[in-house]
C-alpha cells in the first residue's frame, strides 16, 4: 500500500513544485509505484482476479498520461521515462 510518506517522497522527487500532485509526471510516478506493489502482490496471490483487473486499469491509466505527456512535451516525456526506467 502506498503510504502518505511514500507518496510525499514521490511528489518531492518528481514534482515541479512542492505541492504538485496533478502534473502528468507525478501521476505517472505514483501509478508506477502502485503498479509495482500490486504486481508483487499478484506474484504471491495468483488467483486474485479483482486485483489483476485493478492492475490492468492502472497500467492503462499510466499509458494515457504518458501519451498525453509525449504529445504535449516530448522532452518531459523522455525525462520521466528515463527516470522511472519505463519501456517506451
Amino acid at each position: 500500500m502506498l503510504t502518505k510518506r511514500k507518496k510525499e517522497r514521490i511528489v518531492k522527487e518528481t514534482g515541479i513544485h512542492e505541492k504538485d500532485t496533478g502534473s502528468p509526471e507525478v501521476q505517472v510516478a505514483i501509478l508506477t509505484r502502485r503498479i509495482e506493489e500490486l504486481a508483487k502482490h499478484l506474484k504471491k496471490h495468483a488467483k486474485d482476479k479483482h486485483s489483476r483487473r485493478g492492475l490492468l486499469q492502472m497500467v492503462a491509466d499510466r499509458q494515457s498520461h504518458l501519451r498525453y505527456l509525449q504529445k504535449k512535451s516530448p522532452r518531459r516525456y523522455n525525462a520521466i521515462v528515463k527516470k522511472l526506467e519505463l519501456k517506451k
